[in-house]
């Protein structure tokens, strides 16, 4: 199969090529276009000649087209997460459960009623706020999980009427590339544009004067990057950056139940999530019990390929974070007490054995920095204000979890720290209508429900005279 640049509604070959690998085996096994800098000039400009009659098509046609691209999806579900799983790594399953989401997110926006809002309406005035597309946004999207965060973001980008130039994480360019092409048949020319990169073209995307949005979804430090060139502009943008998100286990909670849950959490995708733990407080009188549990939970956890059957994790997506990984393996063996594996898993591809680590301090790289990988830091304590100090005193504040079991202490918990997004006894339930975002050094702006798709619209308020008051 070509992988194709998507510019113009046309699939063009990349002035270079880009070779991926597959992280389970090391591999090259496929090659796709890969564009330079006249090509993203190219695609700027075919997204800005598309944007008026976009604009100005009706809402029911936008609609229209991104459940056609929901169905479009859904219908090549099984090739599509095969093609995730060989360039992302995440089983088989995992992969499925991505692309199909990724057509409901379609088909959520796609429903998205974005109406006026009617502040006032009396002998006074009339005053209504208006939303209007801002023109063509540039999508930069990560490794972790590719189909997911180009749907959320195209999605709500195209039904309130912008046009799109996305890019792809270089190392994971093909189901997007794919998706593109899809796009190419479905939408007007220009109005979905993909091009791809080997790390190189961010700032000519970034900092193009016709760029009227950045959607960005990264690490913090790109995402410091892709903030200085907006301001160049004071372009509007959504960053959805880095975490390092805690869970804190309340004295009364059911070590049995609680246990699997924070270990899911923290191993999903091997780590490699914003919103996974990565790390877990535990009171000092339920440590010994809930270490045991989460170390015979890892061992449990079958390792592999994804598209082998019965692996429920797989590799590390990129030798550049797989060899960050090993580095903060090492940091537990010296800062901590490794209980669950702490090694590299011999052979091909970037495997790293599901790892729990007790008896580690708070103040160790391994607790205050992000792992993004299959690691669980369990830190003990006796005092609740403690923990929530800590926890508070992080740059990061993407999402944590509180673990309990009388509820109403846990939401009191819950409203005192710091992040985004808090959950009590459940973790990654991610709502199409409720927004996602980070404070402080995890982002900018919301992602989702009205709020997400607001953020790509321009609002204007007018306020009028009734005519019987003049």
């Amino acid at each position: 199969m070509q992988y194709s640049l998507v510019v113009g509604g046309e699939l063009v070959p990349g002035a270079r090529s880009l070779d991926v690998v597959n992280p389970a085996t090391g591999d090259v096994f496929a090659t796709c276009a890969c564009a330079d800098a006249e090509q993203v000039n190219a695609a700027i400009a075919a997204a800005g000649s598309a944007f008026s009659a976009w604009a100005a098509s009706p809402a029911s046609e936008r609609s229209r087209m991104l459940e056609a691209l929901a169905d479009r999806i859904a219908a090549e579900a099984e090739e599509l997460a095969r093609l995730l799983v060989s360039e992302q790594g995440k089983p088989f399953g995992d992969a499925m459960g991505e692309i199909m989401a990724s057509a409901a997110m379609l088909r959520y926006f796609a429903g998205f009623q974005l109406e006026d809002e009617v502040v006032c309406d009396d002998e006074t005035a009339r005053i209504v706020i208006h939303r209007a597309p801002l023109g063509v946004v540039a999508i930069i999207t990560p490794w972790n999980s590719p189909v997911l965060m180009l749907a959320n973001k195209i999605a709500p980008a195209l039904r309130a009427g912008n046009t799109v130039v996305c890019k792809p994480a270089a190392s994971t360019p093909l189901t997007t590339l794919a998706i593109g092409a899809m796009c190419a048949e479905i939408f007007p020319a220009g109005v979905v544009n993909v091009v791809t990169d080997a790390n190189d073209l961010g700032d000519r995307l970034t900092a193009n004067p016709a760029i009227a949005k950045i959607s960005f979804t990264g690490s913090t430090a790109t995402g410091c990057k892709v903030m200085a060139n907006a301001a160049q502009r004071i372009t509007p943008l959504t960053l959805e950056l880095g975490g390092n998100d805690a869970a804190i286990v309340l004295d009364d909670a059911d070590i049995e139940a609680v246990a699997p849950q924070i270990l899911g959490a923290a191993m999903r995708n091997a780590g490699q999530v914003c919103l996974a733990t990565k790390r877990a407080y535990v009171p000092e009188d339920l440590y010994d019990a809930m270490c045991d549990k989460l170390a015979e939970l890892a061992g449990e956890i079958v390792v592999g390929n994804g598209l082998e059957q019965g692996v429920s994790m797989g590799p590390i997506q990129n030798r550049t974070q797989y060899e960050k990984v090993l580095g903060f393996l090492d940091i537990a063996k010296e800062d901590g007490r490794v209980i669950a594996g702490g090694e590299a898993i011999d052979g091909p591809g970037n495997f790293i054995a599901p790892t729990v680590v007790r008896d580690i301090a708070s103040d160790s790289r391994l607790v205050t920095e992000e792992q993004f990988g299959p690691i669980l830091p369990v830190i003990s304590y006796s005092d609740i204000e403690d923990v929530i100090a800590q926890v508070n005193g992080s740059p990061y504040g993407l999402g944590g979890s509180i673990w309990c079991g009388d509820v109403s202490r846990g939401l009191a918990v819950a409203a005192r720290i710091e992040t985004g997004i808090v959950w009590v006894n459940k973790y990654m339930d991610l709502r199409f209508d409720v927004p996602i975002g980070g404070v402080k050094s995890s982002g900018v702006g919301v992602e989702m429900g009205r709020e997400g798709i607001l953020s790509y619209t321009r609002r204007t308020v007018i306020n009028s005279q009734p005519a019987s008051a003049a």
